[in-house]
């Protein structure tokens, strides 16, 4: 698996921990990273894991936001929690990470969902993510 998307998966076990726990993101970030200097099983947290949490962390609202508004028929609440992390870790990459093209963003997304959640939920996030994309330029402030 390639590094960017072992720390895609990361960052999502991490944004999934602290949505678990009602935590936020930067909390259960330091955690890991913590770990991961006195366990040695634990592997060391990415700088691109870390840059993905950060980012998501510093745009929550928003990018909570555009996923309220452009779900159909799914609250964010009512969301498996699993859809609604690589959601919100896949909105982050798409609008505000620019190195990243948009293709390999919603591809790996879909990996996730097929990884981690339901039958539905590789094109629930693809045909999320796709609406996003097509409104990228809008998105941003």
């Amino acid at each position: 698996m390639a590094a960017r998307s072992k720390a895609r998966k990361r960052a999502l076990q991490i944004l999934f921990e602290a949505d678990q726990r009602g935590a936020k993101p930067h909390e259960v970030l330091a955690d890991w990273a913590r770990l991961a200097t006195t366990d040695e099983r634990q592997p060391p947290v990415s700088e691109f894991s870390r840059r993905l949490v950060e980012g998501y962390a510093e745009r929550a609202e928003r990018i909570d936001e555009l996923l309220a508004q452009y779900t159909v028929g799914w609250p964010l609440d009512r969301m498996p929690v699993v859809d609604r992390n690589i959601l919100r870790l896949s909105a982050y990459e798409l609008i505000w990470e620019d190195e990243t093209p948009d293709a390999v963003v919603l591809d790996e997304a879909v990996q996730l969902a097929r990884e981690f959640s339901t039958e539905e939920s590789p094109g629930f996030v693809n045909g999320l993510l796709g609406r996003l994309k097509d409104l990228k330029p809008t998105l941003r402030r």
